[in-house]
């Protein structure tokens, strides 16, 4: 097995148009995302080169970008890992993360129409069939999509800016402890939508604060079961 370790068919294709640099370090931030590369694994530019069907060029320009944002720790003489983030940092994007969803929550309560709160039902319809099917990442995925689509509802490009910033990290810590958190997490979602499509925006906001503590805790708790 290559040291990168990647999954069967976790590779994304790499789309066509774009500079090739920028398309490898959006396929290198999709494999960290999702950790299909884990945290703390070392990155090998040959071998990421290989899968991803480039040279080693975009790769390490790649690289370089991700060490720079964050995603990629650079070691002196013994090159690059996946970084991997201290107790402290998960817990102050996750905090942050709470003051901007409950806000939009609160938005969407006053702004949201009868499409907008049918659309959140579909998306929580098909996140409780990927935990019944065990789907993590799908359930994953489709959690962001709850998550965006409440934003979206809010109605403030500032607020939707913001939340963008954190969007990608947010669902990387979300990913271990996403079947920890299971059908509960939907069962909020669905507490969620009703006091959106009631209009009450104080409910709203102090459901998606309790919401996203309880990600928060979980995060913190994964290791102790």
């Amino acid at each position: 097995m290559l040291s990168t370790g990647l999954p069967q068919g976790a590779v994304p294709k790499l789309e066509r148009p774009g500079p090739l640099r920028d398309r490898v370090y959006e396929a290198l931030l999709e494999l960290i995302t999702t950790r299909a590369l884990r945290t703390g694994q070392h990155l090998v530019e040959s071998e990421l080169a290989g899968h991803l069907g480039v040279s080693r060029q975009p790769v390490r320009e790649a690289l370089q970008r991700l060490n720079t944002e964050g995603w990629v720790d650079l070691r002196p003489a013994q090159g690059a890992f996946v970084h991997e983030p201290t107790e402290e940092e998960a817990d102050q994007l996750l905090t942050v993360r709470t003051l901007l969803e409950a806000e939009a929550a609160r938005l969407a309560a006053l702004n949201a129409d009868q499409k907008g709160t049918d659309a959140l039902e579909e998306l929580c319809a098909q996140g409780e069939r990927a935990v019944t099917d065990d789907d993590v990442d799908r359930a994953v995925a489709l959690n962001a999509a709850f998550h965006a689509k409440i934003m979206d509802l809010a109605g403030n490009a500032v607020l939707a800016e913001l939340a963008a910033q954190v969007d990608r990290r947010v669902r990387w810590y979300y990913t271990p402890v996403a079947r920890r958190r299971g059908s509960q997490s939907w069962i909020e979602h669905r507490e969620l939508i009703t006091a959106i499509t009631a209009h009450d925006a104080p409910r709203a906001a102090d459901l998606m604060r309790a919401h996203t503590e309880h990600t928060r805790r979980s995060y913190h708790e994964r290791d102790a079961t």
